[in-house]
């Protein structure tokens, strides 16, 4: 492993399913940790699909799924079965080798499991504990389950999202994980600055919900200041005037346009041959242009319904006038920025073949996070892991495949 990678003398044990632990974990991995994943035959990570069919598993549609591939590459990843004495020691072994446990199951499930922090600190006495409730390990909603999108209600956002007049409206992006995953990575990163520094582990109990609070808290604020919550306000920006999203000429196309300073004003104006609103002084300021927001919106739908998205992002960029194509998801992969940047990198995996995958946002050294492994297949990395670094023998592996403790092969569940 490079040396420039700066985790990669991190172990980390990854008991987290979906998408908020294991983006957290992605991170940790894109920046060298050795991070094992565990799941098991009878309970595979749910991102990997919902078909547990003898047809389906045939076809290996538990490795196919794209989010799976996506989030858990440059990890290792091990089949235990932790409902069995047997898994519950072997989990506690890598345990003892590891540097930081990171779980987002349901509040008590670990407990149940054997692996509460108090079992996993005897097992290892500096060990980092992260947990992701979706509504904390204490208090009155720590008993419900939650994703995502119930994890957005929870914190209010539907409430501020939406047209005036109209009712809240739900993102439908489960934000809630990707809040959540981003926010654990940084604080195991605290923690493991901590335990580098003093020796000592710890437990973080990490809210998801607390995580999408932070994103709503303009309303929290704002209700505070005036008694009231605020309006729901659509695409409009409480400060840039004119700020929306435009249809375009070709069927389901949009533009983004945003005025975020006076003087973009008269260039949005030329370019779309409205000069006449260019001409009034009362619309010089974002305050003026407010009071006649709706008029300035139905004129910029006006010319943009007669263009194609693309080149109108072109021609008002080039006028210095902010603004910017909504793209579906497949777009991106011949974005030229995209492109320029290197942002993409193909990689081979089992059973799928070469995909591409976005790098790191983010760069250490001048680079980006290098893809050094496919996602795992299930229990791939079995032998590896457990022959390799707890030195298990030949024998007591073979037994614990025997017993179904460990394995390779999800179970059918019709």
């Amino acid at each position: 492993m490079s040396k420039k990678l700066p985790l990669r003398d991190i172990r980390i044990v990854d008991l987290t399913m979906g998408w908020s632990g294991p983006l957290a974990t992605r991170h940790m991995g894109d920046m060298g940790a050795e991070v094992i994943k565990i799941e098991s035959c009878t309970h595979p990570d749910w991102w990997r699909g919902w078909g547990h069919s003898a047809e389906a598993l045939a076809d290996l549609e538990h490795e196919k799924a794209a989010a799976f591939n996506q989030i858990n590459r440059n990890k290792q990843g091990v089949a235990i079965d932790l409902t069995k004495p047997e898994g519950q020691a072997l989990a506690l072994r890598l345990v003892a080798r590891a540097d930081a446990v990171i779980e987002n199951q349901a509040t008590g499930v670990m407990a149940k499991l054997g692996l509460s922090y108090d079992e996993l600190r005897a097992a290892n006495p500096s060990i980092i504990m992260m947990s992701l409730p979706a509504f904390g390990a204490a208090g009155p909603w720590s008993g419900y389950r939650g994703y995502g999108s119930t994890v957005e209600h929870g914190a209010g956002l539907p409430y501020l999202t939406g047209d005036e007049g109209g009712p809240p409206i739900q993102t439908h992006s489960a934000l809630g994980d990707a809040y959540a995953g981003l926010n654990a990575m940084g604080a195991l990163l605290v923690a493991l600055f901590h335990r580098k520094r003093t020796g000592e582990g710890q437990y973080v109990e990490f809210s998801q919900v607390e995580c999408m609070l932070q994103q709503g808290v303009h309303g929290t604020i704002a209700q505070g200041l005036t008694g009231a919550p605020p309006e729901r306000t659509g695409n409009r920006h409480p400060a840039f005037v004119p700020h929306g999203c435009f249809a375009c000429a070709a069927p389901d196309s949009w533009l983004v346009v945003a005025v975020t300073e006076d003087a973009q004003w008269p260039k949005l104006c030329t370019v779309i041959g409205r000069d006449d609103l260019s001409a009034r002084a009362d619309l010089h300021a974002a305050d003026g242009r407010r009071a006649i927001e709706s008029e300035i919106e139905a004129a910029i739908s006006a010319w943009t319904t007669t263009q194609g998205a693309d080149a109108a992002m072109v021609t008002l960029q080039n006028a210095g006038v902010p603004a910017g194509v909504t793209r579906r998801p497949t777009d991106l992969l011949d974005d030229p920025h995209y492109a320029e940047r290197g942002f993409w990198q193909e990689i081979d995996r089992a059973v799928v073949g070469l995909k591409p995958h976005p790098l790191t946002p983010w760069r250490f050294d001048g680079e980006r996070g290098p893809l050094r492994t496919p996602a795992p297949l299930l229990g791939e990395y079995n032998r590896a892991v457990f022959c390799g670094i707890l030195g298990m023998s030949d024998a007591e592996f073979a037994a614990l495949v025997a017993a179904d403790v460990i394995g390779d092969q999800p179970m059918v569940m019709d």
